[in-house]
């Protein structure tokens, strides 16, 4: 019963990346809106496949900012700064070498104890 699996790729399960409008995109649309008569925003909406979120949310960021606001913003994680890599391989660096110093200073008592109990020993052997 050896079956071997075949990988099926369908065009319709493609991965899908969202939407980015542009700022003169968002004033276009912003301005259709506003133009339409009361009660057919929704119908608009879903023609467009947009939300009434989206278009508040562009309305208050244009008013707030200006035009400037509206242009797309780079998503994700913002890179680091040199500075903030250094100072994290700093910090690395730093524990590793505390850590090594308590070992050795660990080893240094440890010593001391060994002596210690070495000189005990001699003595009583010695009486």
């Amino acid at each position: 019963m050896n079956q071997s699996k075949e990988v099926v790729t369908n065009p319709d399960l493609e991965r899908r990346t969202r939407r980015q409008f542009s700022a003169a995109e968002k004033q276009r649309l912003l301005a259709e809106a506003e133009a339409l008569p009361h009660g057919d925003k929704g119908a608009w909406l879903r023609r467009n496949g947009l939300y009434a979120g989206q278009l508040s949310t562009w309305r208050k960021t244009l008013a707030e900012e200006g035009v400037n606001g509206l242009t797309p913003r780079a998503t994700g994680r913002k890179p680091k700064d040199s500075r903030d890599r250094r100072i994290e391989q700093l910090e690395r660096e730093l524990a590793r070498q505390t850590k090594r110093t308590r070992i050795a200073e660990d080893l240094v008592d440890l010593q001391k104890k060994f002596f210690a109990l070495v000189e005990e020993a001699q003595s009583e052997s010695s009486r």
